[in-house]
């Protein structure tokens, strides 16, 4: 484990985890159980190192306290995925669910409400790694889809609306191209989960709510009356035509 500007702990190949918190104690102890698991860790106490180590030496998982004095962790998040593709579990001492919601609007991939188990926490992280990141199908397995304006190549994982490209995260594309992989599916929320968090992922359902608000969002998609991404009453969510 690194202290505030120490380098990571652990050899080449090790994943690579961040943790951000001004608890300095609980930031340790989070990191340690993350170490005995194979982790190369490293501390941030604030929000400007945890950027600078993330720059420095992009990780694969980062655990991220929400309240940071100067930038806090949403905006954290937001400049994270900016540049790096990793997963993200946010921290909050807070238990309205406006704290978490907002987070993960931002691109947080999971949260979890303090007190919590750092047991739990690895275990989450364990979970998330074990997902494909970003993996292109062989050639010819997964043809180009079209929704009127709405176009996905799964194959390229590039999508565009009309002339415009929309960049998404992993997350985000991942679930779109759940849904589009069989448009005229209801999927109920714990069928996205398994398809896109993973069988063995634990948590809140609602977690895919979040993710279906961010993405119509950056798919022009009005929620009111979407063309691209539908809910279904007492089901969840399947695709729309498109028009």
């Amino acid at each position: 484990m690194t202290g505030p500007g120490g380098t990571a702990t652990g050899g080449s190949g090790k994943p690579r985890a961040l943790v951000v918190d001004d608890e300095e104690d609980l930031a340790r102890l989070v990191a340690d159980y993350l170490a005995r698991e194979g982790f190369a860790t490293q501390v941030a106490l604030d929000g400007e190192h945890a950027l600078e180590l993330a720059h420095a030496d992009p990780p694969d998982v980062v655990v991220l306290d929400l309240m940071l004095p100067g930038i806090d962790g949403v905006e954290i998040c937001r400049r994270l995925r900016t540049f790096t593709d990793a997963y993200v579990i946010m921290l909050t001492a807070r238990a309205e669910e406006v704290d978490k919601l907002i987070g993960l609007a931002v691109g947080a991939d999971d949260y979890l409400t303090k007190p919590f188990s750092p047991r739990e926490l690895v275990a989450r992280v364990r979970t998330m790694l074990r997902r494909p990141r970003g993996q292109q199908p062989a050639d010819g397995e997964a043809p180009a889809r079209r929704f009127g304006d709405l176009a996905i190549d799964p194959a390229a994982r590039e999508v565009s609306v009309g002339d415009r490209p929309v960049e998404l995260t992993r997350l985000e594309f991942d679930l779109l191209d759940a849904l589009s992989a069989r448009p005229r599916l209801a999927f109920s929320r714990r069928q996205l989960v398994e398809r896109v968090w993973g069988e063995d992922w634990f948590g809140d359902e609602h977690i895919v709510d979040v993710h279906v608000v961010r993405l119509r969002r950056k798919l022009g998609d009005d929620p009111a009356h979407p063309r691209y991404v539908l809910t279904v009453r007492g089901v969840g969510y399947r695709m729309g035509p498109g028009t």
